[in-house]
């Protein structure tokens, strides 16, 4: 499914603007496939700054708090570039960044993985709130209505739809604003 979605993607912003012989359906939906690539793209850059807090506070952890306790990770800077990297992806990248922290710490001692396993909680729950804001404000919407949005995708698609929600919120908040409806 991702596969054809990307090449999907590729045709609508490919497929160039429309001229004055554009059916109304044609017309309709290409209007509505670029406000989903807005959407999108507030998304993706709202999370690349997600990921840049992430890493630094991830990083402050990992390079500054750990040393200061005698516990020194290897690949230290592997695994900052790596938060950074994998934490792009919303949701999934925060699961693959703590797992390999977490198996690393482990590799130093029972007592820097329970160490991390509590810090990488304790910030990403406090995260939750910021990134609603984060995502929130580049989509126009408040916290609250992100964090119900993915509450809400999340009980009906799961993971996936806790992944999509911004997205398609975004979407949904620029429709009804168009329509003057919000």
């Amino acid at each position: 499914h991702i596969f054809f979605g990307m090449i999907i993607g590729g045709l609508i912003a490919l497929g160039g603007g429309q001229d004055d012989r554009t059916r109304p359906l044609a017309r309709a939906l290409g209007e509505r496939a670029a406000m989903l690539a807005r959407a999108f793209r507030r998304v993706v850059f709202a999370q690349a700054q997600i990921s840049a807090v992430n890493t630094v506070l991830t990083g402050l952890y990992l390079a500054g708090i750990l040393p200061l306790f005698g516990v020194h990770l290897p690949f230290l800077k592997t695994l900052i570039v790596l938060t950074f990297v994998v934490g792009l992806l919303p949701i999934i990248g925060n699961l693959v960044s703590n797992t390999v922290i977490i198996i690393m710490s482990l590799a130093v001692s029972l007592y820097a993985a329970i160490a991390s396993l509590l810090f990488l909680v304790l910030i990403h729950k406090l995260e939750y709130f910021v990134n609603a804001r984060l995502m929130g404000r580049h989509l126009q919407a408040r916290a609250w209505e992100l964090l119900l949005a993915m509450l809400v995708m999340d009980a009906a698609f799961g993971l996936p739809g806790l992944v999509a929600a911004p997205i398609y919120y975004g979407y949904l908040k620029d429709e009804l604003s168009a329509r003057q409806l919000v």
